[in-house]
């Protein structure tokens, strides 16, 4: 019974040191909560010191000078025998993607023997005309004759042969000279057909010498060679899943074997000398970057690895992607030039860049997040002895982090989330964008 009592005595103890201490954490609370209105609000303090005005980016390495590279315009479906694969390095001139020339090679063949048949035709045609120029001259030659005895003929005195052998002389001087006549535009007529005909086939001969050279354009067109030197990119293949296609698809790249159409763009060359990084600047960090500005560079397909350069070029005003979701804020392009080019850096790569800004001195400063957006204009919720009123501030300078303000003293307590929202459970301690102006 002692022993039992005991354990009693003791549990009845520290019953009575629990609701004590409970009790004690109760009336702190309560004042806690009475004087700042809610315990749950993180809080931090304005400070006075330098302000880094560096900006952070992101973008991609693309290659200044660049060549696509399509399928020949040629009829027909075409065959890849031969594609040099994705990060070859090339030399202007080498042959990067070779298809079948079958096709034009029958079509080669085809116009050569046509070419050879107009030319055997052209050689008949002239063998003709000039066998016909020979009998045409014979002809005029014997009508001129005919013409110039019937004239003989009837020369004579008329008082010195009968009327009607007269008569009968001058009209054998008449058919003769309408003889002549005719045979000299027969004679015409048939060396105009003999020259017809030999323009004609002097002009098949042409059209098929025009089908050679074409068919040998399309069988030299048929070997794709680099126009630079650079670096080698496949295109994919949109044709391999039967002409269907959706976003998002992920489609093999072209091989040998792979059958393609004219124009369909096959292969990319970057010239690697011209490199260059392209970043969206933001439209309230855009005051904060100028041409020439410094910048360190971290390419994510090579970790671990950084690249020193500087901005060639800025956008002097803002574009807008209808494509991107990059919410009301525009963004400028800019390009950045690396100091030190690296052979492993490759058109397409995805970087991340840090613009080192000018260092500003004595600046009033807060978290970004502690600055919230009220009416279209900057606040702060500064506490007060009863809890957190909003106070308006002047926003002066703007970093990815933290901004300069002014209209407050250094160590006022801010808060870092919308007291309301905290007591309600519904802030997300996520600052809405202030506008920043710099001095």
């Amino acid at each position: 019974m002692t022993r039992r009592r005991l354990i009693v005595s003791a549990a009845a103890v520290l019953g009575l040191g629990a609701a004590a201490f409970y009790g004690v954490r109760l009336f702190g609370s309560s004042e806690a909560l009475a004087t700042t209105g809610n315990p749950l609000v993180p809080t931090t303090r304005i400070t006075r010191g330098p302000l880094e005005l560096s900006v952070v980016a992101s973008g991609e390495v693309r290659a200044a000078k660049s060549a696509m590279l399509p399928a020949p315009s040629v009829g027909g479906t075409l065959r890849i025998l031969k594609i040099s694969p994705t990060g070859t390095s090339v030399k202007s001139g080498d042959v990067i993607v070779e298809l079948d020339p079958t096709e034009q090679v029958y079509a080669l063949e085809q116009a050569r023997s046509e070419l050879q048949q107009a030319e055997q035709e052209i050689v008949k045609r002239k063998a003709d005309a000039a066998v016909q120029a020979a009998q045409d001259k014979v002809e005029l030659l014997t009508a001129r004759f005919d013409v110039r005895r019937a004239q003989l003929d009837g020369a004579v005195d008329k008082d010195l042969i009968a009327a009607n052998q007269y008569a009968k002389r001058q009209l054998a001087i008449e058919e003769t000279q309408r003889r002549l006549e005719q045979v000299e535009s027969d004679v015409k007529s048939r060396a105009e057909a003999s020259r017809a005909a030999l323009a004609l086939s002097e002009e098949k001969r042409a059209k098929a010498e025009l089908a050679a050279t074409r068919a040998q354009q399309n069988i030299d067109s048929l070997v794709i060679k680099a126009p630079m030197d650079g670096h080698v990119v496949v295109r994919e293949n949109r044709d391999a899943a039967g002409g269907f296609f959706y976003s998002g698809m992920t489609l093999p790249e072209y091989r040998a074997g792979d059958n393609t159409f004219a124009g369909r763009p096959l292969v990319d060359v970057f010239d690697l000398a011209t490199m260059e990084l392209r970043i969206k600047i933001g439209e309230q960090d855009r005051t904060n970057v100028v041409a020439g500005q410094k910048a360190a560079i971290k390419s994510d397909s090579l970790p671990g690895v950084s690249f020193d350069g500087s901005v060639a070029t800025i956008a002097g005003s803002a574009q807008t992607n209808f494509w991107e979701m990059t919410g009301p804020m525009r963004q400028f392009d800019a390009t950045l030039k690396v100091d030190q080019l690296d052979a492993r850096l490759r058109p397409g790569s995805s970087v991340q860049v840090v613009l080192a800004g000018q260092r500003v001195e004595n600046v009033l400063q807060l978290p970004l997040q502690a600055v919230r957006q009220k009416e279209g204009k900057p606040i702060v919720y500064v506490q007060t002895g009863t809890g957190f009123e909003p106070k308006p501030v002047k926003v002066t300078y703007r970093t990815e982090s933290r901004v300069g303000i002014e209209g407050l003293d250094e160590g006022t307590v801010i808060a870092l989330v919308d007291p309301q929202a905290a007591a309600r459970g519904t802030d997300k301690s996520k600052s809405a964008p202030a506008p920043g102006a710099v001095k």
